[in-house]
């Protein structure tokens, strides 16, 4: 049976539990030509298959990213979709191979960056975590590290306790100072005590670092 058929609209579903359930098997049989084939319904007529196959694909990408790394380019040419749940979908897919292709995502960084300035709220999100992820890379650190801290400043007071903690990862010695300063300098903004009490524990981790 071909995969697509096993997709939640295909089933006249709604939701995403079959779309998940179908991601968890594939990962689990490591089933390539099913990602495939979902990768070739991108562009599929049916918007509800494209949004379906893009789920699919970065809910398999959450579990065994080498499964969907070699798409890459593919994920990138969804960023200039007209379909804004086909660029969000592929920003998330990217996020789950930053790692692995973090090469091939600095080199589309204008793209990358430009989808970002425009883009919805999740897409930022994934903006700030794949920034995040080439900033562990010394060799990008010099271009990716203005741009995080960028992030860091000019985002909404609510997303600032998440991208901080998304940032984690990328602070060093050399770069510590200067986020406890963007984020001591921001948390007067919290408009909930939850938000305060988030951005206090990153800064916890900053001064172990």
């Amino acid at each position: 049976m071909p995969v697509i058929n096993l997709l939640a609209s295909s089933q006249g579903l709604k939701g995403n539990e079959a779309n998940i359930a179908l991601a968890k098997e594939i990962a689990s049989s490591e089933n390539h030509d099913a990602v495939k084939e979902l990768v070739d319904n991108l562009e599929n007529q049916n918007k509800n298959i494209q949004g379906d196959c893009i789920k699919t694909l970065y809910e398999t990408g959450y579990r065994k990213p080498e499964m969907i790394a070699d798409y890459y380019s593919d994920f990138l040419a969804l960023l200039i979709n007209k379909n804004n749940r086909m660029v969000w979908g592929g920003m998330i897919a990217l996020t789950t191979i930053a790692g692995l292709k973090h090469k091939e995502l600095f080199l589309s960084l204008d793209l990358i960056r430009e989808t970002v300035n425009k883009g919805s709220v999740i897409t930022k999100d994934c903006g700030v975590e794949i920034l995040a992820k080439l900033n562990c890379h010394d060799e990008y650190f010099n271009t990716t590290d203005p741009l995080l801290m960028e992030q860091l400043w000019n985002c909404p007071i609510k997303q600032l306790p998440m991208y901080a903690d998304k940032t984690l990862v990328s602070i060093n010695k050399e770069n510590k100072e200067a986020y406890r300063n963007i984020i001591n300098k921001r948390k007067t903004e919290c408009e909930k005590s939850s938000q305060a009490k988030r951005l206090e524990k990153v800064l916890k981790k900053i001064e172990q670092v």
